[in-house]
């Protein structure tokens, strides 16, 4: 999908979701449509306040969560970098392989909660995550080209 059309689905996401439709909630959109990179609220931040010099990082901060809450983007936490933003991946259920170095993310297919649950208490779930962290193959061989030195 092309930033364009990003864009149109993650104001489309907001529309319906009862959102007035901002110059700066384009510009959020925009941000992410643009990069295809894990972003931590203090980067959107940064960017936004380029534009709009009186956002607060509050502000910033409470749209990434809330927009995350709505599906336009997906969050995740890595260890080492803390809480960070991507644009969602639509279009089926997938989960994720983040590389702890790079950070690069790849898609797959494999869900556990496919597995039936015995759940205490009657628990409804209603969202869930699952990400694996590790090593991508490039990391990898790059460690061990670097450890041949």
């Amino acid at each position: 999908m092309d930033a364009a059309n990003k864009v149109q689905e993650m104001i489309a996401i907001m529309s319906r979701n009862g959102w007035r439709i901002t110059d700066q909630r384009r510009t959020l959109a925009k941000i992410f449509s643009d990069t295809d990179a894990f972003l931590s609220p203090k980067d959107v931040y940064d960017q936004m306040k380029d534009k709009y010099p009186g956002v607060s990082f509050d502000t910033v901060y409470r749209n990434l969560r809330m927009l995350s809450e709505m599906g336009a983007l997906e969050q995740f936490y890595f260890m080492e970098g803390g809480l960070k933003f991507k644009g969602s991946c639509h279009g089926h259920h997938h989960h994720h392989l983040i590389c702890m170095n790079c950070e690069k993310t790849v898609t797959f297919d494999y869900c556990p909660m496919e597995v039936k649950l015995e759940l205490p208490e009657s628990f409804k779930i209603v969202n869930h995550r699952f990400e694996i962290y590790g090593i991508c193959e490039a990391c990898q061989t790059e460690r061990q080209d670097g450890a041949e030195e």
